[in-house]
């Protein structure tokens, strides 16, 4: 199956499985590998990338495999050469996050498969996802009351939002970034990472920047865009946005220019779980959540273990620094 075909089959798909995100990360020097499975190669799709790692070599496969999950002789073929593809590239394990609903269900599959929950996340595990079908006026009626009026201020504050994807603007965005994440203590990617996106995604990776009337920036976002998704999977923002709704803005245009260009859903990827206050995404998700999509929960990533030994050692690094981190 070509990138078109497996997202007519698996709507559910985003750009994490798509070729370009493979592109991109053969970029920064990853090694990537697809593959198509099931009876002539049209009932799955998985792309694969070797990750190395000072507590091992991983495969990782974000998003996917896409593959019917209730096919139990598609599943054990699909695992079983997944197998293979990680023992050939001298893998300790394999984690995967499936586009499939959180559920006990759902789960308990995986672990009938022989799949065990991964000490860490992968992928945007919780989101929020706004149906972009809708009308304007049912996308202005749904959000928080708040957000709305955030929405609207902006605009009456002379609030502009521009787009572009020079490499000019993602080194500009590069550095704002590494000072948000400096003020809010994340790891921000490289900008080597960035550059890779953008030559990658071509046109469909776009910095958005909110900007006071007198041209002082106040937020950006990396909007990413692919099949009927677009996804805000980058953002950050000058000390101007505590004052001012610069990423009300930002979000808005965005949503407008998505819909207007007939993508299905925007995808603000990655809240705090409920329940989780102190959550290291607690503070962006009410940020989100105030624009009225559905709180969507995939099933956490899953490991296949290669090495049991050597995964055990990757196992008591990455649970410490689950908490160390706050995720």
């Amino acid at each position: 199956m070509n990138w078109e075909e497996v997202l007519e089959k698996f709507p559910e798909a985003n750009f994490l499985q798509s070729p370009n995100y493979g592109k991109m990360h053969e970029l920064i020097g990853n090694k990537v590998i697809i593959e198509n499975y099931g009876k002539d190669g049209e009932e799955g799709y998985a792309l694969m990338i070797v990750k190395d790692a000072k507590r091992g070599r991983y495969l990782e496969i974000p998003c996917g495999p896409l593959i019917d999950w209730q096919n139990k002789r598609l599943v054990d073929e699909v695992l079983g050469k997944i197998r293979q593809v990680a023992t050939a590239e001298k893998c300790v394990f394999v984690r995967m996050r499936p586009q499939l609903l959180a559920s006990k269900q759902n789960v308990g599959m995986l672990e009938k498969y022989g799949l065990k929950k991964s000490p860490m996340h992968l992928a945007a595990e919780h989101t929020v996802m706004i149906d972009l079908t809708k009308s304007e006026e049912e996308l202005l009626s749904n959000m928080r009351r708040q957000t709305r009026y955030d929405v609207r201020r902006a605009a009456k504050l002379g609030i502009k939002v521009t787009k572009a994807n020079s490499d000019e603007v993602f080194k500009r965005f590069h550095k704002v970034q590494a000072e948000t994440a400096q003020r809010q203590n994340f790891i921000p990617p490289d900008l080597k990472t960035l550059l890779a996106e953008k030559e990658a995604f071509s046109d469909n990776a776009e910095i958005y920047i909110a900007e006071t009337e007198d041209n002082k920036p106040v937020a950006y976002g990396l909007i990413i865009k692919d099949g009927l998704e677009g996804d805000y999977y980058e953002a950050a923002s000058t000390p101007l946005n505590y004052k001012l709704p610069g990423a009300y803005a930002l979000l808005w245009q965005a949503i407008l220019d998505l819909k207007a260009e007939g993508y299905k859903r925007f995808n603000l990827w990655g809240i705090a779980p409920a329940g989780q206050p102190n959550h290291r995404y607690a503070g962006v998700t009410t940020f989100k959540t105030g624009f009225g999509g559905e709180i969507v929960e995939y099933v956490p990533a899953h490991d296949l273990i290669i090495n049991k030994v050597k995964y055990l050692k990757n196992l008591v690094v990455e649970t410490m620094r689950k908490k160390k981190r706050r995720l």
